[in-house]
């Protein structure tokens, strides 16, 4: 049986999820010009392009919702801060430390980054499965976004584990093992981290 959401806190999900998306573009912008590993580079290209067309359909859920895209409240306004602080975090750590670690920087700051906007996409989900009258529009935007959202965070964590082992002087897997399995769920990340001695 659907349970009644709380329409305050549906708007406060939507408008951080909106600001997350934001600030992912400016983070994965960021991070692209910090990349050295040039299949990286072109995987943060993608999602950068793919966090874009999130924006546009969260955007389209405003819209149908009758809610204001620039309306402001104090969890955006963290998140706001939180996506300013890493893409600070990554345009410090290019003019301070060598260009290996700089990649390694960012790798880490798209990871947190995209924790947030994976949790959001699934709490939307779980909005629209409430039923109600934003169920619709909720739905057809986890459809269309939650797949990339799985790719971006289960990969990126990847890529993050295989240039820390790489700058620990161990043998990495680069691309890491999630590409090559083409992992979509937190299932399949578990089994190709297991899986990386078989590519070394």
């Amino acid at each position: 049986m659907a349970r009644k959401t709380d329409p305050a806190q549906v708007t406060e999900l939507l408008l951080q999820a909106l600001e997350t998306e934001r600030g992912g573009i400016q983070i994965y912008t960021a991070a692209i010009a910090a990349a050295q590993n040039e299949d990286l580079k072109k995987e943060w290209g993608e999602y950068l392009e793919e966090t874009r067309t999130h924006e546009q359909v969260l955007t389209r859920v405003f819209q149908e919702l009758g809610m204001d895209t620039e309306a402001q409240s104090p969890g955006r306004a963290v998140v706001a801060h939180m996506g300013e602080s890493l893409v600070a975090a990554i345009k410090m750590a290019m003019a301070k430390a060598d260009p290996a670690a700089a990649e390694l920087v960012a790798a880490e700051c798209v990871v947190l980054a995209e924790t947030k906007d994976h949790q959001n996409w699934e709490l939307i989900g779980r909005v629209a499965e409430q039923g109600g009258p934003h169920a619709k529009a909720l739905k057809a935007a986890h459809e269309a976004v939650e797949q990339d959202e799985d790719h971006h965070l289960y990969h990126t964590k990847g890529w993050c584990r295989e240039l820390w082992i790489q700058s620990l002087g161990m043998p990495a897997v680069l691309p890491p093992p999630e590409e090559e399995k083409n992992v979509e769920t937190a299932i399949g990340a578990a089994r190709a981290e297991n899986a990386r001695g078989d590519y070394l």
